[in-house]
């Protein structure tokens, strides 16, 4: 062996099981677990800075941050649909330094690719849920657009001049925009996709695109200051703060519930106590009233629930993700 060659541990682990050796054997010996963590901590984001998943890593990492007196750091690895960085720590070391805030698309992308860079029950092991927000759909106050029903009469009569920005490919708001489309027949309707909810916002915003569908939490503070008019959210109840906006399912639209979830994720093979300790700590931040109403005054309720949660609503949304996939006709990706 060259002497500057270093096994990785999970190399390591999978040469160890293959010559017959338990692998918690393996884990418990070294000092290093004892101590977790001790360098950084790094939650990848699939998302560009700015969306739904990037604004609740930070309110996360930095509550853990300011509880543990260790050290949690967001890294944004956005584009391919959030595969790129989805497919990243499917295949990270499984040592507790490098985790993901995931998304519904770890879901959606099941049934929307052909193929993906990992596995969504097998390359991972759930820490928590965190926070939800319901999706909206929303356009600059100066439109001249007070209600969905104006917004669609305004687009069927030149659909060529409007568009809708998404996140990427396979989250919820882009398969919510999809939806609607399909439903209204606006399909000459150009679906206009970013790398992430931010970067779609601030379309929305420039005037580059007349009609926004993303996660509530991002656009909540422009809706609030009276820039932009949300026509409708697509939760199954109306938002707290915001009881004059419709729901989907108010304006008539049967079954259109759609929303932003996030989960927190390790790679598969974290030793058992990593997670759990993880768990424990994250369920406690979720807890505080502080962490509660940052999270709430973004647009986004949190869920204080537990690992084994949080895989059943990933295996859940497969299934409910597959089925909509389906009946709205949308062709998969390569």
């Amino acid at each position: 062996m060259h002497p500057s060659y270093r096994p990785s541990r999970r190399r390591l682990i999978k040469s160890m099981l293959a010559s017959g050796i338990a692998a918690p054997a393996l884990l418990r010996g070294t000092g290093a677990l004892a101590a977790y963590p001790d360098r950084p901590v790094r939650v990848i984001v699939a998302n560009t800075p700015g969306g739904p998943s990037d604004i609740t890593a930070r309110i996360l990492t930095a509550a853990l941050s300011e509880q543990t007196g260790k050290t949690f750091v967001v890294e944004n690895k956005g584009g391919g649909g959030g595969n790129i960085g989805m497919g990243y720590v499917a295949h990270a070391e499984p040592d507790g330094y490098t985790l993901i805030l995931a998304t519904n698309s770890l879901s959606v992308n099941v049934a929307l690719y052909h193929q993906i860079p990992y596995d969504p029950l097998k390359d991972f092991v759930a820490v928590s849920e965190v926070a939800g927000s319901p999706n909206t759909f929303a356009v600059k106050a100066d439109l001249g657009a007070n209600t969905m029903k104006d917004f669609i009469a305004m687009a069927k009569k030149a659909p060529e001049k409007f568009n809708v920005a998404t996140p990427p490919i396979g989250t919820a708001p882009q398969m919510q925009a999809e939806v609607l489309k399909i439903r209204e027949g606006l399909q000459k309707m150009a679906t206009v996709v970013f790398k992430g909810g931010g970067d779609a916002l601030a379309a929305m915003l420039a005037g580059t695109a007349q009609l926004s569908s993303g996660a509530l939490g991002p656009v909540h503070p422009h809706i609030k200051s009276g820039a932009v008019k949300c026509l409708a959210v697509t939760g199954d109840t109306r938002w707290g703060d915001l009881p004059d906006v419709p729901t989907m399912l108010d304006l008539g639209y049967k079954d259109f519930v759609f929303s932003t979830d996030t989960v927190l994720l390790a790679p598969a093979g974290t030793p058992p106590d990593v997670v759990s300790w993880l768990e424990k700590e994250t369920l406690a931040v979720l807890r505080k009233p502080d962490v509660n109403e940052r999270l709430l005054k973004g647009g986004f309720a949190v869920r204080i629930k537990g690992g084994k949660d949080a895989s059943a609503r990933i295996a859940k949304e497969i299934k409910q993700y597959t089925d909509v996939i389906a009946q709205a006709g949308i062709q998969k990706i390569n």
